[in-house]
């Protein structure tokens, strides 16, 4: 699943490295994403992925992937940093990959993302009002990832199901169901398997009708939960 916007895990990282040679610009934004413990890494190991992306794009104006990467390095980077351009940017870019393919679950999901971890990262009415960040916005697109992706890659519920408990506690109904599909869906990546763990793992507040307990465990399983 190489095209997946959150990529293959890592397997093999330097703890503690100052300089860490990837395999691919996509596992250095894994790694960025649910290894890193500090900014300042995470931060470096997105500018890794952007390098390399911006690169391959140099070198092939048509590559999605580096494209994809791209943007995801960005909308990161945004994340982090707290930059309204960035986020910007990064916005314009997974819409535009949307746009070029509205079949690519991978593009709606990223949409989703920028919309509710917006949301999620400095609220409802700021993300609103500066950014332009709607939840209604994100859940039709995250519907439209796991109704484009969910049938292949376990990833797609897994992650919908984290998204939709994590922006709104009392949504267990949904949450639970996506879970559930979920822990039976494929497995065809690492990534699929780290999910679906994950999935399983909610599922257990989400059966007990815990909202709440399963909103605060999903922050802890999506990505830079890891940096406090």
């Amino acid at each position: 699943m190489s095209r997946w916007w959150m990529g293959i895990v890592a397997l093999l990282v330097a703890l503690g490295g100052s300089s860490v040679a990837y395999a691919s610009a996509r596992d250095a934004l894994t790694a960025a994403a649910f290894q890193s413990r500090d900014k300042a890494s995470a931060l470096a190991q997105i500018a890794q992925a952007q390098a390399q992306a911006e690169a391959d794009l140099k070198a092939n104006p048509n590559d999605r992937e580096a494209a994809t990467v791209r943007a995801m390095a960005i909308g990161y980077r945004a994340k982090l940093a707290r930059s309204k351009s960035d986020a910007m940017q990064a916005r314009r870019l997974f819409e535009q990959l949307a746009a070029s393919d509205p079949r690519d679950p991978q593009a709606q999901l990223a949409i989703a993302g920028w919309h509710l971890d917006s949301i999620q990262d400095i609220g409802r009415m700021l993300a609103g009002a500066v950014l332009g960040a709607k939840a209604a916005t994100g859940m039709a697109a995250l519907d439209r990832s796991v109704a484009l992706g969910g049938s292949m890659h376990a990833a797609y519920p897994a992650l919908a199901s984290l998204m939709r408990i994590r922006y709104d506690s009392s949504d267990v109904a949904r949450a639970r169901q996506l879970a559930e599909a979920a822990v039976q869906a494929p497995v065809a990546t690492p990534l699929d398997r780290i999910m679906q763990r994950n999935a399983a793992a909610v599922l257990v507040p989400l059966r007990a009708g815990d909202g709440k307990a399963a909103s605060a465990l999903a922050v802890k399983l999506l990505p830079f939960a890891r940096i406090g």
